[in-house]
């Protein structure tokens, strides 16, 4: 229904359309809640298809389902991020949950006991609950202020704009950055036959090859590992909670032999500043190359949502995706949210799960908010 403001109400709004919000729709729809889905992406999937081409997950299809639905693969198989995608899309359809897709949530303000939901096509929403899932890394590419006194013959691409080495100009490639994404992106990169220095401490890499034998034999007990011992409520998990929040993670696919085959120079060395045009590594060394790639990631921008629900560190203070400041206020899909699982597809589930539980317990068993809602689902 609509409010005398002009803003359709509704239950809950979920912001975001990956495999947090989905999950998380997936769960409001058993509840039979009353919710909408909305999603800046013009195809639910969208965001995974964005992705650079090669680019697979780093846990295989046992690992890669949502609630209700295995992935549609061998168990051990690891799909592509397009197969990922579909299966997105897929989800939806199977589940029919409702999506507005092509919407950007612009604002979130506080309207009497609940929220208003601004878009920005013009049209708005109050509602009770507000379910942040807009993924892990948020929205806005992290790339130093220096990079635009960069010489305008180098190519600059951020990580999430690079798809292959084609785009890349003949010459050095400088990639900032030596998470798995860096790392896999220089080997790409090395492997076309550009001279590659991958910049930035690498913090580690697993010990072993994720796509052999051995590793698919014992993945199951790391899922489950990460699942249940890697947690806040254990030491070592808040102690990793910590690491992963404030570094990259380590080298996963590809390994530090892998990129001195492909003649990779991994320069720990971090990149700080500019010299006539050319980037500039600590220690005061210049770097003569046509092409730099930013894989530094993305800043946690909440900024859209007007109210002070974030810590000094950028991060939103909740537990488990409550927010205790702000009641029907939740956020899903954040790094580490509760397990180190947490930034695996396969643990959205479960942090979905919590947060609507929390949420229907607000409700003490009364009806949803639609008069004769029977299946919980807005028109969309």
């Amino acid at each position: 229904m609509d409010t005398s403001s002009g803003a359709q109400h509704v239950e809950t709004v979920v912001v975001g359309a990956g495999q947090a919000g989905l999950s998380t729709g997936h769960h409001l729809a058993r509840a039979e809640r009353e919710f909408v889905i909305l999603d800046s992406y013009q195809r639910v999937g969208d965001n995974w298809r964005s992705h650079w081409d090669s680019l697979r997950l780093y846990t295989p299809a046992l690992a890669a389902g949502l609630p209700g639905m295995r992935f549609p693969a061998q168990r051990t198989a690891f799909p592509t991020k397009d197969e990922m995608a579909d299966y997105l899309e897929s989800y939806r359809a199977a589940f029919d949950l409702p999506v507005r897709s092509g919407v950007r949530v612009r604002q979130v303000t506080r309207a009497g006991a609940g929220y208003l939901v601004t878009v920005d096509d013009g049209s708005s929403y109050t509602c009770d609950n507000v379910v942040v899932a807009t993924g892990t890394f948020g929205r806005t590419p992290s790339v130093p202020g220096f990079a635009g006194e960069l010489s305008p013959g180098i190519r600059q691409l951020h990580s999430s704009d690079y798809k292959r080495p084609e785009q890349l100009q003949p010459g050095g490639v400088l990639v900032v950055g030596a998470s798995h994404s860096g790392g896999d992106i220089a080997f790409e990169a090395g492997s076309a036959g550009h001279p590659v220095v991958l910049s930035g401490p690498i913090h580690g890499q697993v010990p072993f090859r994720i796509e052999r034998r051995p590793a698919k034999v014992i993945f199951p007990v790391l899922f489950a590992l990460a699942t249940h011992l890697l947690t806040l409520r254990t030491p070592i998990g808040r102690k990793m909670r910590a690491e992963v929040r404030q570094h990259g993670g380590p080298l996963l696919r590809v390994k530090k032999a892998d990129l001195a085959r492909v003649g990779v120079e991994m320069a720990p060395a971090r990149t700080v500043g500019v010299r006539d045009g050319q980037p500039v590594l600590d220690g005061d060394r210049v770097l003569d190359v046509t092409n730099v790639v930013w894989c530094t990631g993305f800043r946690q921008d909440f900024g859209w949502i007007d109210l002070p629900v974030c810590g000094d560190d950028g991060w939103p203070l909740e537990r488990r995706g409550v927010v205790e400041s702000a009641p029907g206020l939740y956020f899903v899909g954040l790094a580490f949210q509760y397990a180190f699982s947490s930034m695996l597809v396969g643990g959205a589930g479960r942090d979905a799960e919590h947060v609507v539980r929390h949420l229907v317990g607000r409700y003490d068993g009364q009806r949803p908010a639609t008069e004769g809602s029977t299946t919980g689902r807005v028109p969309v």
